[in-house]
């Protein structure tokens, strides 16, 4: 009797071992399909390019697998068209049956625009770039995670450096007219007000504008300085026509991250120059995982990288972290999302990162200057703050209890 039962356990443990995901298994488990839509064509290219650079850059890194098992990565262009982009989404779950999303276009109103399918088709969708506020705020989703940032989570602490070093007192907006810039400038406004500055003017100008002049001509000549948001070529045409309004000498110019984006200054010239802004990267930043990233990117593209390229690159570091604790079974969709609200991130080339419970990083903050470096543009950090949470420094249920950012909230009041 002794020795059947003997024999019964070495079955059993024998059993449990076979069941256990081996380097083996998890490769006879088959290929790990992994989509994104991301913009390669239209005005915000460059910085799609980006993003699949960072990707690919991760990719290649850990030899096109994860968690032992291969990678079969599906790309679709989105154009950067929110009607595009869920088209897009749709095609990869459906009929592509990816596993997992990494990427759902780059704009915020992209980002809206898959919310809902995401939530329906219970697909994980891990966001690096796309940083529409509510995706983590009131429309959190068990399986929408960002490794990006919050639209206005720059913006908190930014206002806070801005009124304690300058005597800016009265600030002119100007921004393109949708979610993100509302978001960005929305979440400066706020924090500038209650500190005691006043936003004395706001200016929308649609997206792709090919002539910024008329609306550079509305900007208030009685401010302290100029808070600017646009993104893809925007930013290029804008910084121009505003250094050849002459107004770069006059009023200092200051605004969101993509002001100064790596993907972007890389074509623009002396007008850059001196500008600031608030991101969670930098190219330039002083942090050896920083510079390795840094170095591999150059070395493989010929540029520095971009917060896109960035957010790619370490949304792959964390995918990959996930997936090792749920040793590549990625299709026990719960377990593999509890892994993902699990990972932390200690050397991520931006800094530290951690989830908060809204399935948002709490991550550093970097205040930037743009200057000349070996007669290279670069985003000087010259401030940081650490650990910043999408709510800044506001309890989470006391932001929540606000609108979300807009174009008409925080409304314009008069200056005192």
């Amino acid at each position: 009797m002794r020795r059947k039962l003997k024999v019964h356990l070495a079955l059993a443990g024998l059993l449990v071992i076979l069941a256990l995901p081996s380097e083996t298994g998890q490769a006879q488990m088959g290929p790990i399909r992994i989509g994104a839509t991301w913009p390669l064509t239209g005005p915000i290219a460059a910085s799609g390019k980006d993003m699949l650079n960072g990707w690919e850059l991760f990719l290649s890194d850990a030899h096109n697998t994860i968690a032992g098992r291969p990678v079969e990565f599906i790309m679709e262009d989105s154009g950067g068209v929110p009607a595009n982009t869920l088209t897009k989404v749709r095609k990869l779950v459906e009929r592509d049956r990816v596993h997992l999303l990494v990427g759902a276009g780059l704009l915020a109103s992209e980002g809206y625009a898959v919310r809902d399918y995401i939530v329906q088709s219970q697909t994980p969708l891990l966001f690096g770039v796309v940083s529409a506020d509510d995706l983590t705020q009131r429309q959190r989703a068990p399986y929408l995670l960002r490794l990006g940032w919050t639209s206005s989570q720059p913006s908190h602490p930014f206002a806070d450096y801005i009124f304690g070093n300058f005597k800016y007192r009265r600030i002119a907006m100007i921004a393109n007219d949708y979610a993100f810039s509302y978001e960005v400038t929305g979440g400066f406004h706020r924090r500038f007000e209650e500190l005691g500055g006043c936003i004395v003017q706001k200016i929308w100008v649609p997206l792709n504008t090919p002539d910024h002049s008329p609306y550079v001509s509305q900007i208030r000549r009685d401010v302290d300085a100029v808070f600017a948001n646009f993104v893809g070529a925007d930013v290029i045409r804008f910084v121009k026509q505003y250094d050849e309004f002459g107004l770069k000498g006059r009023l200092p110019l200051i605004g969101g991250g993509l002001l100064s984006d790596e993907s972007l200054l890389r074509s623009m010239g002396d007008e850059a120059i001196g500008n600031m802004s608030a991101l969670h990267w930098s190219a330039a930043l002083d942090r050896t995982e920083a510079k390795q990233f840094v170095a591999m990117y150059t070395a493989k593209y010929g540029t520095a990288p971009s917060y896109y390229a960035e957010g790619l690159y370490t949304t792959g570091r964390w995918l990959e972290a996930a997936a090792r604790r749920v040793r590549g079974n990625v299709e026990n969709k719960d377990a593999f999302m509890d892994a993902v609200r699990g990972v932390e991130l200690y050397n991520a080339p931006r800094g530290p990162l951690r989830m908060d419970k809204y399935q948002n990083p709490i991550e550093n903050i970097y205040v930037r200057r743009v200057d000349t470096v070996a007669g290279t543009l670069v985003n000087s950090v010259i401030y940081t703050f650490p650990a910043i949470s999408q709510f800044g420094s506001y309890k989470p249920e006391e932001f929540l209890a606000n609108p979300v950012y807009s174009r008409d909230y925080p409304p314009l009041r008069p200056c005192k």
